[in-house]
């Protein structure tokens, strides 16, 4: 069953989004349903591959035992959107 969905975007973004879907020969709709299917899609733990570069970076980093994350992402965060 489909179902109608209003979305608040740039106009800037549509336009690029619909040219991109004329171009494409496929409605904004679908492209954009398609998208929500393939990030929702549930995926059993066994599939999820990490890649040599990620394990790479497995432990490269040991945080102080003083070092607060949420503090931190909070500061961080902070700045950059305040």
């Amino acid at each position: 069953m489909n179902t109608k969905l209003t979305l608040t975007i740039e106009q800037t973004i549509i336009e690029k989004a619909k040219a991109y879907a004329k171009e494409k020969g496929r409605s904004l709709s679908d492209i954009i349903e398609n998208y929500l299917k393939a990030i929702t899609k549930e995926q059993p733990d066994s599939e999820i591959k990490i890649t040599p570069i990620v394990k790479s970076l497995k432990g490269a980093f040991k945080a102080p035992s003083s070092f607060d994350y949420e503090k931190e992402l909070t500061k961080g965060l902070k700045n950059k959107y305040l």
